[in-house]
C-alpha cells in the first residue's frame, strides 16, 4: 500500500533534476512514490531520469510539451498514494521531509495540510511562511480565506508547499487551459470547498527562485492566462469572498504591470487593454476601495490605467 505519491513535473531540467532527484533518493520509504512528469523535454532530462536509481521512482514522458498543469494532472492520474503532494523539477527537499509531512497530516487527520518553504536565489536562503499564524489545529479552509485587508492562505498559491488526500479528488485537478497561474484558481477552489486543513511549522522544500526559463521570468503571451486564471475565480465565488479576489486581482495586475518591461510592446498593449478591461468589469466601489490599500508605487501603476479611479483616504496594508 503507498502511503504518498509524489508528483514531479519537469520540463528542460536538466540542469536541475540531479539535485531534486538525489533529494527524492534521501526522503525515500517503502511506501513512498514518485512520479516524474517529463513534459516534452529537449534536453536530457529524461534519460538522467531514466537512468537514476531512486526506489519507487516511475518516469512518463509527454511527447510534446503540454504545460505545468496538465503535467501535473497526468501525475495525479497516475498516483495510488493516500495522500499526494508536488515538487517541480528545479526545487529540492531537505532529508526526512517528506515523513513529516506525512506524519503532520496522519496526526491532524484534515484533508490538507500547507508548510512553510524556503526561497532560494544563488546563496541566499529565506524561509518564507504560510499566513496562517494558527499552527497545529484542524481549521475551516472557508475561515483562512478573509480578512481581504492583509495577506491569507489564497495569497499563498503553491502546490509543492504542503500534502493533500488524494481522495479530494477533481479538487487536486488543475486547470490545463492555464500555462502561468494554474495555482491561483486551484487554491481557491481547495480553500472554498474543502472541509479541513492546518498548517504546521515545516519548512523542508527549497524553492529556486529566478530560474532562466521559468515563467516567472518570460515575458510572452502566456503572461496573458493570469486573466484566464482569475475569470475562473470570479466564477461563481460567494459574495462574502468578493472584496478578497478583487484586491488579490489588483494587487496581482500591478504587480504584472511593473514587471512589464519584460514583454514586447505589442504584449504589453494587449496584457494593459486585457487588465483594463477585466478591472472595469469588477464592482467600481470594491476596485476603488482595493487601489488605496496598495503601496504608493502600485497604486500609481493602477491609477495610471485606471484614471477614473476616484481619489481617496490612503490605507496602508501588507500586500500579496
Amino acid at each position: 500500500m503507498i502511503t504518498l505519491s509524489v508528483v514531479v513535473p519537469v520540463r528542460d531540467g536538466a540542469r536541475f533534476i540531479p539535485d531534486a532527484l538525489a533529494s527524492l533518493a534521501r526522503n525515500t520509504r517503502r511506501d513512498f512514490e514518485f512520479i516524474v512528469v517529463d513534459d516534452g523535454s529537449a534536453d536530457d532530462t529524461a534519460a538522467i531520469v531514466a537512468e537514476s536509481q531512486v526506489p519507487g521512482l516511475s518516469l512518463v514522458r509527454n511527447p510534446a510539451p503540454v504545460g505545468l498543469a496538465d503535467a501535473r494532472n497526468t501525475g495525479l492520474k497516475l498516483a495510488s498514494g493516500a495522500y499526494v503532494t508536488f515538487m517541480d523539477g528545479d526545487d529540492w527537499l531537505a532529508p526526512g521531509y517528506l515523513a513529516e509531512l506525512v506524519a503532520a497530516i496522519d496526526g491532524l487527520g484534515c484533508d490538507f495540510v500547507r508548510v512553510d518553504h524556503v526561497q532560494v536565489e544563488g546563496r541566499k536562503r529565506v524561509v518564507h511562511r504560510a499566513p496562517e499564524a494558527r499552527r497545529g489545529l484542524v481549521l475551516d479552509p472557508r475561515d483562512a480565506i478573509l480578512p481581504e485587508g492583509v495577506r491569507t492562505m489564497v495569497d499563498y498559491p503553491y502546490a509543492w508547499a504542503g500534502i493533500y488526500r488524494r481522495s479530494l479528488g477533481d479538487l487536486l485537478r488543475f486547470p490545463g487551459s492555464l500555462h502561468t497561474a494554474e495555482d491561483r484558481p486551484w487554491i481557491w477552489r481547495l480553500h472554498r470547498q474543502a472541509a479541513s486543513f492546518g498548517v504546521v511549522s515545516l519548512a523542508g522544500l527549497f524553492y529556486r527562485r529566478g530560474v532562466s526559463g521559468s515563467l516567472t521570468q518570460i515575458g510572452d503571451e502566456r503572461q496573458l492566462h493570469f486573466f484566464d486564471a482569475f475569470e475562473l475565480v470570479f466564477e461563481d465565488l460567494e459574495a462574502e469572498f468578493l472584496p478578497k479576489a478583487v484586491r488579490n486581482f489588483c494587487a496581482l495586475l500591478a504587480h504584472h504591470l511593473e514587471l512589464a518591461g519584460r514583454f514586447t510592446p505589442e504584449l504589453r498593449h494587449r496584457f494593459e487593454t486585457r487588465g483594463a478591461a477585466m478591472a472595469r468589469s469588477l464592482p467600481p466601489d470594491l476596485v476603488a476601495a482595493a487601489v488605496p490599500r496598495m503601496s504608493v508605487e502600485r497604486e500609481q501603476t493602477l491609477r495610471a490605467l485606471l484614471p477614473e479611479i476616484p481619489a481617496g483616504a490612503r490605507v496602508r496594508r501588507e500586500e500579496p
